[in-house]
This record gives C-alpha cells, sequence and structure tokens, in this order.
C-alpha cells in the first residue's frame, strides 16, 4: 500500500549547481532508504508528473529526482558537461539520436521494448512512449464564423489575402533557440517545399517568434495572436481541455508527428530503476488512465494506420542530416532570410 509521504512533492528552489539552465527540479519522495532515480527531461512537471506517480505506485521505493531543461540545455548538459543522471527523456528527436550515436547511451532490450513497433525504437537504446503532432493553433475569436484553413496552401492563401488583419498576430518558433522548433522546421522541409512559401508569407506579417508551444499558446488565449504554427499537440489539447480559447487543426496535407523518447545513460548509476521506467513508459498504453491525466498520446500504430496525413517522424541517422554544422547553418541562413525579410 502506498504510503502518504509519496503524494508529497518537493519543488527545489536552489536548482542545480550547474552551467546548463534548469527550469525547474521536484523531488517525487518514495520509501525512506530506497533508491533515487535521475531524470532529466524536456517534458513539464504537469504532462510528467501523472506518469511519475503512477511509476511509483508499482515502485513505492523508487524517490525520483525529476529535473526539467529545454531540448537544448538537455544536450548540453549530457554531451557537454557530463551532468550525472540515470535517464534523460526529450521531444527534441534529432538530438536524442546524436546522443545515442555518439556512445552517451546503454543498450537495454525487454519484451515491453521488443513489443514497439520497429518504426518507435532504435538500436535498443532510443525508445518512443508517445506519439505527438505538431498542429495549427487558431484563436477562437479571431475565427469566429470564418472558414478554417486545413492544409498549408490554405493558410498561405489566407495570410497572404487578409496581411493587414494578421500583421503581428503570427506565431511560430525561433528555430534559432527552439531544438524542438529546428527539428520540425527541418521535418518541414523535407517533407514539402510549401514550407519556404508559407515561412515567406509569415515573415512578411511579422511573424512573432517563440522558444516553446506554452508561449504560443499564452498568446493565443490573450488574444495576442491569432495562428500559432507547429504548436505540439498534447500540450495544445491539454490546454484546449482546461482553458479552452482556440481550435486546434492537424493539417491534411501532412502533420508530422514527434516521438518523445527516452534513453538510459552509459553513466547512470540506477540503471535498474531507469530500466524499470522505460518498461513502464514503453506500455502507457495499456494505462488510458495514466495517458489521459498526462494528456501525452501514448504510442498507437493503428492511429497512424488509419489517418495518412500523420507522419511520425524515423528515429535513426536521418534525423543527424541538420544537425550537420555545415547543413545547420545554411538551413538557418534561408530560414531566417524567409522569416526576418532581411
Amino acid at each position: 500500500m502506498r504510503i502518504a509521504c509519496l503524494s508529497l512533492v518537493l519543488t527545489l528552489s536552489c536548482g542545480l549547481a550547474s552551467a546548463f539552465e534548469v527550469e525547474e527540479q521536484i523531488l517525487y519522495q518514495g520509501r525512506s532508504d530506497g533508491s533515487t532515480l535521475k531524470v532529466l527531461s524536456t517534458a513539464d512537471r504537469e504532462a510528467f508528473e501523472p506518469i511519475i506517480l503512477a511509476f511509483q505506485t508499482e515502485f513505492p521505493s523508487v524517490s525520483v529526482d525529476y529535473t526539467i531543461a529545454s531540448t537544448s540545455d538537455v544536450m548540453k548538459a549530457v554531451s557537454e558537461e557530463g551532468a550525472i543522471f540515470d535517464l534523460i527523456i526529450s521531444s527534441a528527436m534529432d538530438l536524442q539520436t546524436k546522443l545515442a550515436n555518439d556512445g552517451f547511451a546503454q543498450t537495454y532490450s525487454s519484451s515491453e521494448t521488443d513489443a514497439l513497433p520497429s518504426w518507435a525504437r532504435w538500436r535498443d537504446q532510443l525508445f518512443a512512449f508517445t506519439q505527438e503532432p505538431a498542429v495549427l493553433v487558431l484563436s477562437d475569436a479571431a475565427f469566429a464564423g470564418r472558414q478554417i484553413p486545413t492544409s498549408r496552401d490554405e493558410l498561405i492563401e489566407l495570410l497572404r489575402d487578409q496581411p493587414e488583419r494578421f500583421r503581428g498576430k503570427v506565431g511560430t518558433y525561433d528555430v534559432r533557440i527552439s531544438g524542438f522548433g529546428y527539428m520540425m522546421a527541418t521535418q518541414d522541409a523535407r517533407v514539402s517545399e510549401n514550407i519556404w512559401r508559407l515561412l515567406e508569407a509569415m515573415g512578411r506579417l511579422d511573424a512573432r517568434l517563440y522558444c516553446c508551444s506554452g508561449d504560443m499558446l499564452r498568446d493565443i488565449r490573450s488574444g495576442e495572436l491569432f495562428v500559432a504554427y507547429n504548436v505540439l499537440g498534447s500540450y495544445a489539447s491539454a490546454q484546449k481541455e482546461q482553458l479552452g480559447g482556440f481550435q486546434i487543426v492537424e493539417m491534411n496535407d501532412f502533420a508530422n508527428v514527434m516521438l518523445r523518447t527516452a534513453l538510459i545513460l552509459n553513466t547512470a548509476e540506477n540503471v535498474e530503476d531507469a530500466q524499470a521506467m522505460v518498461d513502464f513508459l514503453v506500455t502507457l498504453r495499456q494505462r488510458p488512465d495514466v495517458v489521459a491525466a498526462s494528456g501525452l498520446p501514448s504510442i498507437d500504430d493503428a492511429a497512424l494506420r488509419d489517418n495518412v496525413a500523420l507522419r511520425p517522424i524515423r528515429l535513426g541517422p536521418g534525423l543527424l542530416v541538420f544537425l550537420d554544422r555545415l547543413k545547420r547553418r545554411t538551413f538557418l541562413k534561408n530560414w531566417e532570410a524567409s522569416i526576418t525579410q532581411e
């Protein structure tokens, strides 16, 4: 039976003695004299907390020390600073792939990980446990009684036809600072040349650039934005259910689907609990109560087969292409020329 102290969450205000930027650190206390699993993650506390608490119902002796950082800072912590963690969880599939490819991940295999679709794991080192589409978010107030764009062509036409209405009211990621935003932009470019036409249309309207989905959703709700492009669908769905004020569009030409992944660091001090957490994560589809509480959609091969517009980004070396310094520099140069109109 779970003891009362397991429900207590302690937010540590002192932060970590580290050069990478920590957004939040929370200790989910297990039973006394138990082990501690150290997790570095990009997932917001509100999304991941239900998963941690459910994990602790099965492993009540395990305390979970949960640290949140941006995708770029997670990469920096591991690859540059040698930060000590057991498990790394990130939405930046390309950076996770690079960590594994560069030798930072342990190999692990179990009946649970083997049951994943082939596209949801790589080299028994990267394990996907969510599938989250990038979506278009539209302000309810701005689009009341108006036609909703459902493809990039329709969105481009709308922005070009009504420039004064949308000037300063369109937002997307600043891919120079957002690892997730950069990955989604490069994947868009691999799928369709339309992305450059869309970026140019947004650039002519003085598009506002953001670090993260949460800030875009905040400004959509406040009326600062009418349109937000490539928002993480799981966060949008959670906020829509709680707060409303906007519509979510999975574009019917294509919607890239991000796979949130976990890897066990090769320097992990608590390998046993890290493996247990990986097994728990990849079987979330068997726990609809936890999925509903977290708002993070679990791996569902059937859903992808039923909607051909959903395109899961494939794990593997192909994700490393745009991490090459020269290719990154070229992509950012083209992106800046389109979105900033400079």
